[in-house]
């Protein structure tokens, strides 16, 4: 399969579930496309650091990043909560079948196994919610400077 088929399979599949979510969870109707941008980027930018081998807890934690930014910017832009964009987008990256996968094999009384796989998901939890917190970081640090070169320009 070419590569730009899988860029453009995985960017639809992902694009499609951060929509999908979306309108579960009723979002607005004017965000959802915003919505859907940002669950596929997010994903892109995961996809792409895996392909890269950066490891499932740096590619989650970058993608969440790219998400949290994304989800404030079209926040402004739509006058909408950040919520909005950022629940449906992080969808693509919550690591469902390891956890489902971690169900299975306790009930089989398979506990090591299961132990790996409940693991994993504390891992990437950690990394995604480490990912909102330093988008937020990036974007307080951004506009504080931003907000004091205009003060600065101002005086003079």
């Amino acid at each position: 399969m070419p590569y730009w088929l899988e860029i453009v399979i995985n960017f639809s599949f992902a694009w499609l579930s951060a929509v999908g979510f979306g309108l579960i969870i009723n979002v607005p109707h004017r965000g959802l496309i915003l919505c859907g941008m940002s669950g596929g980027i997010g994903w892109m930018v995961y996809w792409f650091s895996m392909q890269l081998s950066f490891g499932r807890l740096a590619s989650n934690l970058l993608g969440t990043m790219v998400i949290g930014i994304l989800g404030y910017l079209f926040a402004r832009r739509k006058k909408c909560p950040v919520t909005v964009f950022n629940i449906p987008g992080i969808v693509p990256l919550v690591p469902g079948v390891p956890a489902y996968q971690a169900v299975r094999l306790m009930v089989e009384g398979q506990l090591s196994e299961a132990e790996d796989l409940i693991l994993r998901v504390a891992i990437i939890t950690i990394a995604i919610a480490m990912g909102f917190m330093l988008s937020q970081l990036v974007i307080e640090v951004f506009f504080k400077i931003h907000k004091s070169r205009k003060n600065k320009k101002s005086l003079l």
